[in-house]
């Protein structure tokens, strides 16, 4: 029988969360462990610091994203910085310009945010989303009614 590679796999979960956290997906990142993807299933089932590694990973990466959904929906300021070198009287002098930018808001962005943030209000198909509040409803009155 195979001798498990879980204990080299285990040194190396504070890679699992950076990698995770770097957009890696579950094949990739069984890779660089060097195990198979199906191995990497077996540990997560397994091992509960394996699959919280990856969702904190996860979570990280899916906050990044968000802030910078809302920071494009709303607008910013930035600040370019351009560097010219000019030759003047047979010397270099370098030349820094620094300009203050502003990026407007983006109408995807935003409705990508109120899409997903406030369904109810926002939905392309608010009709779909009362049926499906209607088939929950069902689903639950059925499993009540098999447990009487």
């Amino acid at each position: 029988m195979a001798k498990s590679k879980w204990p080299m796999v285990k040194d190396k979960i504070h890679f699992i969360e950076k990698w995770a956290r770097d957009g890696l997906t579950e094949k990739q990142i069984a890779k660089n462990l060097g195990i198979s993807h199906d191995t990497l299933n077996k540990y997560k089932n397994n091992y509960p610091e394996m699959l919280d590694s990856i969702k904190r990973g996860r979570e990280s990466c899916v906050t990044e994203i968000e802030n910078a959904l809302v920071k494009r929906a709303l607008g910013f300021r930035y600040e370019e910085t351009k560097t010219y070198i000019k030759n003047e009287d047979g010397k270099k002098v370098t030349y820094t310009e620094k300009t203050e930018k502003y990026q407007p808001p983006d109408v995807g962005a935003c409705a990508i945010l109120l899409k997903n943030k406030d369904r109810s209000n926002w939905s392309d198909n608010p009709a779909k989303l009362d049926l499906d509040r209607e088939m929950l409803e069902l689903k639950k009155e059925m499993e009540r009614m098999k447990n009487f």
